[in-house]
């Protein structure tokens, strides 16, 4: 009588199928189509993470953009050594059990806060796709032999590429701040800013930052 091999532990693949906003989020939130497959595998669930970073050397730049990414890489001479990987964030997800192969939701949040170097960078850019690499790690649960829980680590080397439409970016910010941005400040500025403001007879700080830039 030939014994059958036990269950082996699932190889797990990558692709990236759609990107675009997901509605009705709390905040500006981008939404990744997810493609995992296990071969012939039957999991159980598996505890993702997902390393998200912006390959900014994979897309070329007109001189608007260049100019507008000066505070990020330096005078254009020196891209060579300062255009880089740019880190954007960590997401976790748990993806419920399947055979086979299976399609989830990424969500990420998105945030206009320009201290962030990725928010930064993606305000900079009006057009073309920005090339984002998705790095894989974390748990995975699966059926070992007489479909005992087994668990196994997801391989270093799993990756999956994007290119995420620039216009798809704006689209999902202008959801939530159509026309707008954000600039964090000191409260002592702010509270400078209203008086400022409350003296000339302005009615919003729009309009007190506008009468600044001007000299008034």
């Amino acid at each position: 009588m030939e014994l059958s091999s036990p269950p082996r532990a699932p190889e797990l693949t990558f692709a990236v199928t759609d990107v675009g906003p997901l509605e009705r989020a709390a905040v500006p939130t981008l939404r990744f189509g997810l493609r995992i497959d296990a071969g012939e595998a039957q999991v159980r669930s598996i505890m993702l993470q997902v390393q998200l970073q912006i390959a900014a050397r994979r897309r070329r730049y007109d001189e608007a953009a260049t100019e507008r990414l000066f505070d990020l890489f330096g005078q254009p001479e020196r891209w060579g050594s300062t255009l880089r990987t740019l880190p954007w964030t960590r997401l976790t997800q748990v993806v419920p059990g399947f055979s086979g192969s299976t399609e989830v939701d990424l969500p990420l949040p998105c945030t206009y806060d320009f201290e962030v170097v990725a928010a930064r960078y993606l305000d900079a850019l009006r057009d073309g796709d920005v090339p984002l690499e998705l790095l894989f790690s974390g748990t995975v649960f699966y059926a070992g032999e007489a479909g005992l829980l087994q668990t196994t680590q997801i391989a270093w080397d799993r990756e999956a590429e994007v290119r995420l439409p620039v216009s798809v970016w704006r689209e999902t910010m202008d959801l939530y701040y159509p026309g707008q941005g954000w600039l964090r400040l000191r409260r002592e500025s702010l509270e400078r800013l209203e008086r400022y403001r409350a003296s000339q007879g302005l009615n919003s700080p729009d309009e007190a930052i506008d009468a600044l830039l001007e000299g008034r």
